[in-house]
């Protein structure tokens, strides 16, 4: 009995259908990008200067130890009283020493003179600090910002501040509502 020849496969056609098909699912496969915390950075600290001088009663020091635990000016709190806090602290309480101080400065961009705090958030955590707890309480932080800045856009334009369009504006509310946040690198506050 005489063995008879099996056919062979052409495999360079193969080769180009797995080609295809994985340039297919790469044109078609979404990625998922993180956001991440939206802040426009200081520009970087020249050498030569020095350190100012803040008072005390300007500083909201907001800070997070390793068991997630947050003190707002000293005092035990959690992330859900920190935008009100940091609300109540940022506005104007005239005669009342235990607030920040004021300036008034005229926004150009408005045509006015505002009234505006001096006071600063002061963010500091520790190592051991959760991802969670650090973005919960920055969202906090960002969301205060966000209600002051809405707040006065209502009041001057009657709009919320994303619903506006005019550049100017948003510039307007961005100089009469700065979002003062200084945050210090990460230590071992709490232990491990």
């Amino acid at each position: 009995m005489a063995r008879r020849a099996s056919p062979e496969i052409n495999a360079g056609s193969m080769a180009d259908i797995a080609f295809l098909l994985l340039i297919f699912f790469l044109v078609t496969t979404t990625m998922d990008v993180d956001s991440g915390i939206t802040r426009r950075l200081p520009p970087p600290a020249l050498d030569d200067v020095d350190d100012v001088p803040v008072k005390d009663r300007n500083v909201l020091k907001v800070l997070i130890n390793s068991h997630d635990r947050l003190l707002i000016d000293g005092k035990p709190g959690n992330v859900s009283m920190l935008k009100a806090k940091v609300i109540d602290f940022m506005a104007i309480h005239h005669n009342d020493d235990s607030y920040p101080e004021f300036t008034i400065k005229y926004i150009k961009e408005l045509g006015l003179e505002m009234e505006m705090s001096k006071g600063i958030i002061s963010l500091k955590n520790d190592r051991g600090t959760s991802y969670e707890m650090y973005i919960a309480v920055q969202n906090e932080l960002a969301s205060a910002f966000h209600s002051m800045k809405d707040e006065l856009s209502l009041r001057l334009y009657g709009l919320k501040f994303d619903q506006l369009i005019n550049k100017d504006e948003t510039k307007a509310i961005n100089k009469a509502v700065p979002v003062r946040v200084s945050e210090a690198e990460p230590e071992d506050i709490g232990g491990k």
